[in-house]
């Protein structure tokens, strides 16, 4: 038995509501999967489609042209780019006036193009605006079945509010994109001011024996080849690691770096390959290690001379194989890395002894690099300490500089703990500095013995070095003549048989700052 005309018109109203409300809930899982855009608005077209709204094309305004672009379509090429001006079509009509559209037959409009070539000409059409908080930014067209004035209405609602969802999705999408831009440019930007601070001329360092180590570490950033860096405690190991990484074709990826004596062996072992959750107590989530950190890019594995011999078959196994296992886990994972590894160990003798494998040893000693300890290159002292003593000030906010005489004192130190003490040093002094001078006097009150005569009380410092003193460089030499000749340069230079000209040039070059009285 057929039901009454009302009853049918109620249950085909009751199917186009659950209709609509499927169409709005599948839109609303679109829209919580996925911050990519051009997914996103994919997926919403699909669902229109399936709730009868064909068709459907979302066209955005280009920010540099002002146009709009169509960016997705049903059944439309992907490679195909179709554009609308202001104005220009139906599409462009509703940017222009920011008025929605709704025909119950598309042909009757005269300003329809149909340059998708996705519509029936003679079926009804709907076309909303699409906004965000910032204004219109685009329109959401499609084509519903229905044509009867109360059936178009209704759909034109259900679109309206899918326009409305679209653009609150087209705002998140290009302020996510917009952030991620930023963070990529500051990045680059810090990628850029790390690998300037590393670079070779920033790394003090004029001496021949400098030169190369800086030399050798050109040659090798060229290469993947494993580097092992090796010298006393505080002759700036980490330093070099880091400009080996930043001048390779490596350094757009991660440096990461540990130091191998700061953790027992069940710890560090965790630290370098990572462990699956549960691995041990405490191990409460999976952890990457700092191979998977810094795949495509380095690692740097300082005092590597202090790992077990237990743990160097494993650290062997990973450099060898390029491949490891986290703890507690099964799966093998490859990594990419670029090891550096430094040591103030005699490994030689330690292989010798049975302290460390003979393999391993070869393994990492592919190419060694000898930092000097600062003893040996005393002649970059001053630049190393006028150096730290710029770092020391900006530090503490204000400008300070080191005296000549306190870096003559200085010089003639034999400095067992290298760079690193005499930074430490150099802040001390900083500290104790009753002015923004580091002077003579504040260097002798650390403990260090003056080799070169007191000066007299009242007159301007005078001394009575050997000019032929082999222990003195060029540097001193000058400075300890004008000194002697009370700052006179040209006195200075008969004392030195140097011409006025030969002395003013060395002044210059030597980086002496001159005295006045």
């Amino acid at each position: 038995m057929l039901g009454s005309p009302v009853a049918v018109e109620a249950g085909t109203r009751a199917h186009e509501l659950q209709r609509a409300l499927d169409t709005l809930y599948e839109v609303g899982r679109v829209l919580s999967r996925s911050l990519d855009l051009r997914e996103t608005m994919g997926g919403m077209l699909r669902a229109m489609d399936q709730g009868g709204l064909y068709g459907g094309l979302i066209a955005l305004q280009d920010a540099a042209s002002g146009e709009l672009v169509v960016e997705a379509g049903m059944g439309l090429d992907a490679r195909r780019v179709i554009r609308y001006s202001a104005g220009e079509g139906v599409v462009g009509r509703v940017v222009a006036t920011g008025r929605e559209v709704v025909l119950a037959v598309i042909d009757d409009d005269p300003d329809f193009l149909n340059r998708s070539g996705l519509y029936d000409p003679g079926g009804a059409f709907i076309a909303q605006p699409v906004r965000t908080a910032d204004g219109l930014v685009g329109v959401l067209v499609c084509q519903p079945e229905c044509r009867c004035a109360a059936g178009l209405e209704e759909k034109a609602h259900l679109v309206r509010m899918i326009a409305q969802l679209l653009g609150q999705a087209v705002q998140l999408a290009w302020q996510v994109r917009a952030e991620k831009a930023d963070l990529e440019r500051e990045r680059d930007g810090l990628r850029r001011a790390v690998r300037n601070q590393y670079g070779f001329e920033n790394i003090v360092g004029h001496s021949a024996r400098m030169q190369r180590v800086f030399e050798q570490v050109r040659q090798v950033g060229k290469w993947n080849t494993t580097v092992l860096i090796r010298g006393e405690t505080g002759t700036g190991k980490e330093l070099i690691a880091h400009a080996i990484h930043y001048n390779s074709p490596r350094a757009d990826g991660p440096f990461v770096k540990l130091n191998c004596a700061a953790l027992p062996e069940n710890l560090l072992e965790s630290e370098l390959f990572g462990h699956e959750k549960g691995a041990f107590t405490g191990a409460i989530s999976q952890r990457k290690g700092r191979f998977e950190q810094a795949n495509g890019g380095s690692l740097f594995l300082d005092e590597i001379g202090e790992v077990s011999a237990a743990f160097q078959a494993k650290l062997l196994r990973v450099l060898q194989e390029g491949e490891l296992e986290r703890v507690g886990g099964t799966r093998t994972i490859q990594v990419d890395v670029r090891l550096v590894a430094a040591t103030h160990r005699d490994l030689e003798k330690a292989v010798e002894l049975g302290d460390f494998r003979e393999d391993l040893y070869y393994r990492l000693n592919v190419m060694p690099i000898h930092l000097p300890p600062l003893r040996e290159r005393i002649e970059d002292l001053p630049d190393i300490a006028r150096f730290l003593v710029g770092k020391i000030g900006r530090q503490q906010g204000r400008e300070l500089e080191i005296e000549d005489e306190a870096l003559r004192v200085l010089t003639h130190y034999d400095w067992p703990g290298n760079v690193r003490e005499l930074e430490n040093c150099l802040e001390r002094a900083a500290v104790m500095s009753a002015d923004e001078s580091i002077g003579r006097d504040d260097v002798l009150d650390l403990g260090f013995e003056e080799r070169i005569s007191e000066p007299r009380a009242g007159n301007p410092i005078r001394s009575s070095v050997r000019f032929d003193d082999p222990n003195l460089d060029e540097r001193e030499k000058v400075i300890a003549a004008l000194e002697q000749a009370g700052w006179v340069q040209a006195k200075a230079a008969r004392l030195l048989n140097m011409t006025p000209r030969q002395i003013a040039y060395r002044i210059q070059t030597l980086n002496i700052r001159v005295k006045q009285f």
